[in-house]
């Protein structure tokens, strides 16, 4: 199927996507998954388990999957324009108006809103990030990735977590520190908010003034994201070929966003919500208050609770060297 494994399309945290071909001349992606010591599988149960209850025009199609022992191969189909991580670095991104952009945020609010309240088991993903959302040939943005994703009753909204999961950078407080409440469906609210904010250029990677130890754990709350978006409004006039339609779909998307990313999971909305102010008027939308982080002493401490994975390991060294002098921040 996939010549030998000829062709690499992406690679990923749980394992390799390769290009592979069907006796029908279908294109398909082929994922192989990583040997995960101690996990049984669990990372391919969930995938399987949690997209096989899928079908949506925002969630990507599972075509088949393999399992011979401790191998493990998921088939997917395959999307033309790789992923959304992708496209918003590509200077293709740039030359486009927030149009564009914008219908790729409303078609991933479809799809998380779908995975929350469309189906008959909710499907809470735990990894939203620009990575694990994929572009066809028509720019439809499909949400994809289920390795951390957990299915959960609709009428119970928390849920108990054995582990921390996700990608640092757009994990919901919560997930992390229990002092921020319990888990639920809208720990991927704030992901996509963390997302959508990243597409406008909230959330510039390339900023210079983050090279430094001391200033990186601002990546993990999103103080800077305000002060960005404050920069922006006064440095970036009108007259810089941006026009008013794209400004407002700016900031409609900035509003959005700013909500979702609200630390108390009580005052973040709810995806259908999401969806609702999405494709509302931007005159309807009022502005959030910034949200207000407090740092944990001691961060982690209860690790029988919430383990630290390898996927945040990262923030333990950034909190522990600053963890003596700051106190709780309001952003």
């Amino acid at each position: 199927m996939t010549n030998s494994f000829a062709e690499v399309v992406g690679k990923g945290g749980f394992g390799t996507v390769y290009r592979g071909t069907l006796c029908d001349g279908r294109t398909v992606a082929v994922k192989i998954l990583k040997d995960s010591k101690g996990t049984n599988g669990e990372d391919f149960i969930n995938e399987v388990a949690s997209i096989s209850k899928t079908s949506h025009v925002n969630i990507v199609d599972l075509l088949g999957f393999c399992s011979q022992g401790s191998k493990r191969a998921i088939i997917y189909e395959f999307l033309e324009n790789g992923s959304l991580d992708q496209f918003i670095s590509s200077d293709i991104s740039m030359n486009m108006d927030r149009k564009v952009l914008y219908e790729i945020a409303l078609g991933v609010a479809r799809g998380l809103e779908y995975l929350h309240y469309g189906c008959k088991t909710r499907i809470v993903h735990f990894d939203i990030k620009p990575q694990n959302v994929l572009l066809d040939t028509n720019l439809c943005p499909k949400v994809s990735d289920f390795g951390l994703a957990k299915l959960c009753e609709r009428k119970g909204s928390m849920m108990s977590l054995l582990d921390t999961r996700g990608t640092i950078g757009y994990i919901a407080p919560e997930v992390f520190s229990r002092m921020y409440r319990r888990v639920s469906h809208k720990s991927d609210v704030y992901s996509y908010g963390m997302l959508v904010l990243e597409m406008i250029g909230a959330r510039n990677k390339e900023r210079a003034d983050q090279t430094s130890a001391s200033n990186a754990s601002s990546m993990y709350f999103p103080e800077w994201i305000y002060k960005d978006l404050e920069k922006r409004d006064n440095e970036r006039p009108t007259e810089n070929g941006i026009s008013s339609e794209d400004e407002e779909v700016t900031m409609k998307m900035t509003l959005v966003g700013l909500w979702c990313i609200q630390t108390s999971p009580s005052d973040r909305p709810t995806m259908n919500r999401v969806v609702e102010m999405m494709e509302g008027s931007v005159d309807a939308l009022e502005a959030p208050p910034r949200p207000v982080f407090q740092i944990p002493a001691a961060p982690f401490q209860d690790s029988s609770i919430f383990p630290v994975s390898d996927d945040i390991s990262g923030y333990t060294e950034v909190c522990s060297s600053k963890e003596a002098s700051l106190e709780p921040m309001n952003v």
